[in-house]
């Protein structure tokens, strides 16, 4: 079964996009999903929705060709360099054994890893990521005769390249409305719908700003732990209210409240890190664990939300010069930045000091303590 062009219509909507929230969420129920590029097909499996049953239908249906595909990031964790990803094979493999491959610590390089990931490989990584989920795949090569998966969803390469990068476009303003902020005064959301999935994003807009001049930008991802139950694991909740103090200073900006979990990763896959940290890693290694590069956001929301605002140069309420880099790359005009910092605390610390050292962040984490001494 071919799935329709990336570039034909469709009544109600366009096909690529529709056709990647459905892989994204045949995934997340863990059943499988064909992709294919020109004669090759690959049906996968996301580990992380899957169940013993699953599997075992999986590797029957596969007639036990199947295998497990793990990232370069995970990979390296097992102690093998391999620039894009691993498979291995998972004949008279138990469903039980897959956890410790795919995502648990300290596991062991497997026998029979080969250095082999594919652009087929890749193409289903990214389903996965878009239905939020580890990016630990079952997978099996399929051949031109029929197959059990032939029923299955199927999703072409350039359908997933069309839909995928949808995620940042076509945003559409939904509602706005007054909310008086804490500190703040009146504010107003605009809320964007848009782009796979048709999440809600949010513009915080404090004050009056001048849209056609240079307006005071904080890009903020949502932090659940730090921003709504004040974590002290990080310093998110600090960098949401005083950048929202800090535009009201400026004289009025905007703030982008980004659906971007975890780095990009999910609540689910946030919290298994959580975990890793609390065991002594560091936030970017507790990430590669579970699959991950050290960050996997992207802000194409960002864009669209400040270009349907007329907003085209921008003073950023950032840290992080790969943000910076981001939108300048999308073509946003960042004519400065301005640091947001929050309160360091024994619990947070060496996350701050991560970001700094491994992550390139405009941070002196020691001024900063002898600063609040």
């Amino acid at each position: 079964m071919n799935s329709p062009s990336s570039a034909s219509p469709s009544y109600f909507g366009q096909t690529a996009a529709i056709r990647c929230e459905r892989a994204a969420a045949e995934l997340r129920a863990g059943r499988p999903v064909v992709i294919s590029d020109g004669p090759r097909r690959l049906a996968s499996i996301a580990l992380d929705s899957s169940s013993p049953e699953g599997f075992a239908a999986f590797a029957s249906a596969a007639g036990n060709r199947h295998y497990l595909f793990l990232t370069a990031a995970r990979a390296q964790t097992l102690g093998i360099t391999a620039a894009n990803g691993i498979r291995i094979p998972l004949a008279g493999r138990d469903f039980a054994e897959l956890p410790a491959l795919a995502y648990l610590r300290d596991a062991t390089a497997p026998a029979g890893a080969h250095p082999d990931g594919d652009a087929l490989d890749a193409a289903s990584v990214e389903v996965a990521r878009l239905g939020l989920l580890l990016p630990a795949m079952v997978s099996v090569e399929l051949d031109a005769a029929p197959s059990p998966f032939d029923d299955c969803l199927q999703l072409d390469t350039a359908a997933l390249a069309d839909g995928a990068g949808q995620a940042g476009q076509d945003y559409e303003l939904v509602t706005r409305s007054p909310v008086p902020l804490r500190d703040v005064g009146m504010s107003e959301f605009a809320v964007f719908r848009g782009g796979v999935a048709q999440r809600d994003q949010v513009a915080v807009i404090v004050g009056n700003p001048d849209m056609g001049g240079i307006v005071p930008v904080r890009v903020h991802s949502s932090c659940l732990t730090g921003d709504l139950f004040g974590s002290l694991k990080c310093d998110c909740g600090d960098q949401l209210r005083r950048g929202l103090r800090t535009l009201k200073e400026l004289g009025g900006g905007i703030l982008l409240y980004l659906d971007q979990e975890g780095r990009g990763t999910g609540i689910a896959a946030k919290m298994r890190a959580y975990g890793y940290q609390h065991e002594g890693l560091d936030t970017i290694d507790a990430d590669a664990q579970l699959g991950f590069g050290a960050d996997e956001r992207r802000y194409g929301s960002a864009v669209a939300m400040l270009r349907a605002l007329g907003v085209q140069r921008i003073q950023l309420l950032t840290n992080n010069p790969t943000k910076v880099q981001h939108l300048r790359k999308a073509g946003i005009e960042v004519v400065g930045c301005v640091p947001v910092t929050g309160e360091i605390t024994h619990e947070n610390e060496q996350y701050l000091r991560t970001k700094a050292t491994r992550a390139g962040h405009h941070l002196d984490v020691d001024a900063l303590i002898m600063a609040a001494q």
